[in-house]
């Protein structure tokens, strides 16, 4: 004896390849599908709808479909209320509960919709009955508490993953960008440079998550002008990429190498520690720069223009840094409350910190991933953004480029444009 459900798709299902992807779906997991409506959409902007029964041998084989079909966008024909169980004890969820994707989701509550607020992955949905109407919003496990109303199971759930834009969507198009060391840059950093422009013009936040080897290769000074001119809205780093740019300028030197000679001054591998040092000495760093023990770099312009920067700390630290989270939870907090706020965020040489930031955005936050190593963009894109862009390139020629890009070629171009338009 057969279980049987049946559910929809609707959208530009076919050429995102929702469609053929849900087929799959039921084919792998040993179930039989059989399709009961399908309309084509005819023009460019017209959506196509699929309706189809889904046949398994047991209960649990169906539920396991099902569920994955949810997280591809498809929708169960006789929607009902969420299922809502109280959480036995902080930090506790039900059995069953439902797992977040990081794509757009909204959630049946007595008999209305409702959006999910800070969509992120791999959390507990919990409703919130205090105010005038429900609220649904992610929380992750070790912030659940005892007796908020947890989702189980998939009813009443609908996810809708991105889908491929009618206007091709630029560099950020659904899944355009791929990655490569062979594509053009200069057009690249260009479109990049573009929507950094457009995200400023717009009030919003760009986060730039910061490696060690911004400074190793010498695009430290360029970042800080980005922050200076008000391109970056916010940091996101580990405690040695802030060690590495504050010994750049207590002794000129990045992990005891002089970046600009490349020589190994005397004693130069103590730089490091001795920076943490004097930092600790002045107080932290905004202490520091107040006291003019620091007088350039990126965590000065940071200081100097209110731009926010959160350090997580690792168990590797040396010192650590005043300034830096070492408590992992509040490291994890600090992060998440970054990501949900940001517009644009550009990963730039750092696989651990940017997976740690990547686990916090909905998929549909714009990303740039830069690397010298192929396999740290493709593991970074492969987390789930539908509109991330992947380049393959030395971090100390992407970021000049890019500087001279937003600070020099677009004020050019604006003054070409205030003249065509007879501005004085």
């Amino acid at each position: 004896m057969t279980v049987t459900r049946t559910v929809e798709l609707e959208g530009h299902i076919i050429d995102s390849g929702t469609m053929g992807r849900c087929f799959g779906i039921v084919m792998d997991l040993g179930g039989e599908f059989e399709v009961e409506e399908f309309e084509v959409g005819r023009h460019k902007h017209d959506e196509s709808y699929c309706r189809m029964q889904v046949r398994a041998e047991t209960e649990e084989t169906l539920r396991e479909i099902v569920h994955e079909l949810n997280q591809n966008g498809a929708t169960v024909t006789d929607p009902r209320d969420a299922t809502l169980e109280p959480a036995p004890d902080d930090q506790v969820v039900p059995v069953g509960f439902y797992s977040t994707t990081n794509h757009p989701t909204v959630v049946r509550v007595d008999g209305e919709w409702l959006d999910v607020e800070d969509v992120e992955m791999d959390c507990a949905l919990v409703v919130d009955r205090s105010g005038e109407r429900p609220r649904v919003h992610t929380k992750v496990l070790n912030a659940v508490a005892e007796g908020d109303l947890v989702v189980t199971g998939d009813t009443g759930i609908r996810v809708e993953p991105p889908e491929r834009p009618r206007n091709g969507g630029g560099a950020f198009g659904f899944m355009q960008g791929g990655v490569s060391s062979e594509r053009p840059s200069a057009s690249l950093i260009k479109e990049i440079a573009d929507e950094m422009h457009d995200v400023r013009e717009n009030d919003g936040t760009v986060l730039v998550v910061c490696g060690p080897a911004i400074v190793h290769a010498g695009g430290r000074n360029s970042l800080a002008r980005l922050v200076r001119e008000g391109y970056v809205d916010a940091i996101s780093a580990g405690n040695g990429f802030a060690v590495h740019d504050l010994e750049r300028d207590l002794y000129g030197t990045s992990l005891g190498v002089d970046t600009e000679t490349l020589e190994h001054p005397r004693k130069g591998h103590k730089h490091h520690i001795y920076t943490i040092s004097e930092i600790v000495r002045a107080g932290g760093i905004e202490a520091a720069v107040e006291d003019g023990v620091v007088r350039g770099g990126v965590m000065y312009e940071c200081v100097e223009n209110d731009v926010p920067y959160v350090l997580a700390g690792s168990i590797r630290d040396d010192g650590p840094l005043p300034d830096t989270i070492t408590d992992a939870i509040e490291a994890q907090d600090a992060i998440r409350e970054q990501a949900q706020e940001a517009d644009l965020v550009l990963m730039l040489s750092t696989l651990l910190h940017s997976v740690a930031v990547g686990n916090c955005l909905p998929s549909t936050t714009k990303t740039v991933c830069v690397d010298i190593n192929p396999a740290t963009v493709t593991q970074l894109l492969d987390r789930g953004s539908a509109q991330a862009i992947g380049m393959v390139t030395d971090i100390g020629a992407f970021l000049p480029m890019l500087a001279d890009e937003l600070l020099e070629n677009g004020a050019l171009e604006a003054e070409r444009a205030d003249g065509a338009h007879g501005t004085d």
